[in-house]
């Protein structure tokens, strides 16, 4: 099966109340490992690239395993977006890199100029058949380039006059969740009155929530029993995310909860084997933790196995 844009999946998604994963990916064990489980779970899934990634990987080396992972696993409907896109000039290469979806995040700007950034970006990538995710209000906390001090709630009329201004297709929304592992000091809240008035305002329309990992506890506890220090770590709970994808909620990003089943993995290993120094030793073990969370994700916060 080719790459596919969101249209067509997040229609199916809003009907039936569940998310399709947004998974970021690094490497060649991470596409994997988020691959076999969408092949695994039955699940529609979306590769997502950050700039961060872009840079670490190349866009050609990370589209040639997308195409390698495409071989693989035939059946699986997969979507490769760009996540947090921080310009024009980015967006532009990668749709004509071969993405299918891009978002750019003029979320840090003034509003009219967030309005004009994002409509340049949709008349570029529509004229080429792309879908345009964008951002409206902020989510505090630190991921890769992407770094804010306050949340900023979006606005629920103001989300329906950026909609209309720009032609964006889809729009990630700020209700209380954060970029990172470190997402809340207390009791973890958030607005489902604001998100609940923002999807009866826009009416069919695809929202986006960012900053949606879970930061499950056994990964952290592994990183830190082998030598880590990933102290007051905590996501969003699961049940939060699986409401939310019952109310218009159509991607859902998760990239934290990656970086902690490999890394926990791969600590735990080279702590128990330290005489081996074939990265195969360790990554393939790591590539599976991958997996088997991600799956756990398709089937249990996004609602989405059996969907592709």
């Amino acid at each position: 099966m080719p790459l596919i844009g969101p249209k067509e999946m997040f229609a199916a998604a809003y009907r039936g109340q569940y998310a399709v994963g947004a998974f970021n990916v690094n490497n060649m064990e991470i596409v994997q490992g988020i691959m076999q489980a969408a092949a695994a779970e039955k699940s529609p899934v979306i590769l997502q690239v950050s700039a961060g990634a872009r840079k670490y990987a190349g866009q050609t080396y990370i589209m040639k395993l997308v195409e390698a992972a495409l071989a693989e696993d035939p059946d699986v409907p997969v979507v490769v977006h760009l996540d947090h896109g921080p310009d024009f000039e980015m967006c532009a290469a990668c749709i004509d890199g071969g993405f299918t979806s891009v978002m750019i995040d003029g979320s840090h700007l003034p509003y009219e100029e967030n309005v004009a950034l994002t409509r340049k970006v949709v008349e570029y990538a529509h004229a080429r058949g792309v879908w345009v995710e964008a951002e409206l209000g902020k989510l505090a906390g630190v991921e890769e380039h992407v770094s804010s001090a306050e949340h900023v709630y979006t606005d629920p009329a103001q989300a329906v006059d950026f909609v209309e201004r720009t032609g964006c297709d889809s729009l990630a929304v700020a209700i209380g969740t954060s970029h990172g592992a470190y997402k809340f000091k207390g009791e973890a809240k958030l607005d489902f009155g604001r998100l609940e008035e923002i999807s009866r305002r826009l009416p069919e329309y695809p929202l986006v929530l960012h900053g949606a990992s879970s930061v499950p506890q056994e990964f952290v506890d592994l990183c830190n029993q082998y030598g880590g220090k990933v102290g007051g770590a905590r996501g969003v709970p699961e049940d939060m995310l699986r409401r939310a994808a019952s109310l218009g909620v159509c991607k859902i990003n998760v990239d934290t909860d990656i970086r902690l089943a490999l890394t926990a993995s791969i600590r735990r290993h080279l702590v128990e084997h330290p005489e081996d120094f074939d990265p195969r030793a360790y990554l393939k073990p790591a590539r599976e933790a991958v997996k088997q969370m991600v799956a756990h994700k398709i089937r249990n916060v996004m609602g989405s196995s059996g969907k592709a």
